[in-house]
């Protein structure tokens, strides 16, 4: 595939190249998320020789005017086809929250495959798939859905406040919400690459029981950092997080020679 051809897919961002990275790291957003957020660890982990691209799903943004995937096979499904061509070197998988999720099936979808799976997982904000919390928040009326979110803190709430952004954005909220709420997660077949983990010690969404517990999900290694903060620590600790995404890519990497 021509880099001519692979700037002008639907589903990456690529924004800072590193044409000569060893990995490439792929960042799965949240719940209404979009590629953007990972701007700035794009930025710092361009320094440190590391491609990333970062997923942007239908529904929001430059594509907005497509329909938002409510169906969480669906999106893991079309996001496995997407990243069929940038598949040139190692890749690790990333995802925060809800991107956390899918990153999930997608790595066990890519393992599966003639492919070939990623060097590595890499999930944030997540409790493992084998702990489960009943949540039904795209069931929610718009106000208390609102609230919902904005309790969360995270970088979509200043847009709440704009009732015409709100009117443009809460489709790809409601979408999003309904295909991590609805999904169902096999227990099998586990992962054979390493998990990294990274969690908000005053998360509520997630304990560090809840995030430890990836550990089941892998026949592997688990690797694990925990940072003050909420459910969006990502943001108060870009640097420390970029540092983390590093280290973990390297011991990902030492123990896929050492398998071979």
């Amino acid at each position: 595939m021509h880099e001519a051809d692979r700037a002008n897919d639907l589903w990456a961002r690529r924004f800072h190249p590193v044409a000569d990275a060893d990995s490439r790291v792929v960042f799965f957003p949240h719940a209404g998320g979009s590629a953007p957020f990972f701007h700035p660890f794009s930025t710092m982990l361009a320094t440190r020789g590391i491609d990333v691209l970062s997923l942007q799903y239908p529904g929001r943004q430059e594509r907005r005017e497509e329909p938002a995937v409510d169906s969480l096979p669906e999106l893991v499904d079309r996001i496995f086809t997407a990243l069929r061509i940038w598949q040139d070197r190692p890749l690790v998988l990333m995802g925060h929250s809800m991107g956390a999720v899918l990153a999930h099936e997608v790595a066990r979808k890519l393992e599966q495959s003639a492919q070939g799976g990623p060097l590595g997982l890499i999930v944030s904000g997540r409790r493992a798939p084998s702990v489960y919390r009943e949540e039904n928040a795209h069931k929610l009326d718009d106000a208390a859905f609102v609230a919902e979110i904005r309790s969360l803190s995270g970088t979509a709430a200043p847009l709440l406040e704009d009732a015409e952004l709100l009117r443009m954005i809460l489709p790809a909220l409601r979408a999003d919400y309904k295909a991590v709420e609805t999904h169902v997660p096999d227990p099998l077949p586990l992962l054979r690459c390493p998990v990294g983990v990274v969690t908000g010690e005053s998360d509520p969404r997630v304990s560090p029981e809840e995030a430890r517990a990836w550990e089941k999900h892998t026949t592997s290694s688990l690797h694990y950092r925990s940072f003050t903060g909420g459910h969006f620590f990502l943001n108060d600790h870009r640097s420390a997080v970029c540092d983390t995404i590093v280290e973990f890519v390297g011991a990902f990497g030492k123990e896929a020679a050492a398998a071979r």
